[in-house]
């Protein structure tokens, strides 16, 4: 048996390898992603929305402007630390759809609403008016790794979009 402290010869200490899932559920794609994926915030078990990629934030600008701290200290499953360009971009691909959430379009953000990152863990978002939902809608907004983004996406090999392929 080997301690903590104490490594097993042949044991990778470094994330190796892909993971395939098969799921022929037709809700397959929210599971993996909740467990795959992490969001700026999430629910706890009486609802209340808690953080999770976000570690606190602020209103500026009358409500037109949410900032946003992005929690420093966290890797994706390839080892790629988390950054707040990584929020932005799942903002930005998320934008890019026209109808990104299954549950409706209430989820979207302003078609008009854009995000700047003003910081390694800082990111702003813009909204052409108040939007007292943004933080709830943070919930459906999933941070992915660059090479999520850059060769996988959520079926753009297949679809050209993320949408419309539930």
């Amino acid at each position: 048996m080997t301690t903590p402290t104490q490594a097993s010869p042949g044991l990778a200490r470094t994330p190796q390898g892909t993971v395939l899932v098969v799921d022929p559920s037709p809700l397959n794609w929210l599971f993996i992603t909740w467990n795959t994926a992490e969001e700026p915030v999430r629910t706890d078990t009486d609802g209340r929305l808690v953080p999770a990629v976000l570690t606190d934030f602020r209103w500026l600008d009358g409500g037109r402007v949410l900032e946003i701290d992005v929690r420093e200290g966290v890797q994706f499953q390839d080892g790629e630390p988390l950054t707040a360009e990584h929020v932005k971009r799942a903002f930005d691909e998320v934008q890019r759809w026209q109808v990104p959430h299954p549950p409706g379009s209430y989820l979207n953000f302003h078609p008009q609403a854009w995000a700047e990152t003003t910081g390694t863990h800082r990111v702003r978002f813009h909204f052409p008016e108040p939007d007292g939902l943004a933080m709830a809608k943070f919930r459906g907004m999933h941070v992915m790794s660059s090479e999520f983004w850059n060769r996988l996406g959520f079926g753009y090999d297949r679809t050209s979009s993320g949408e419309g392929h539930w």
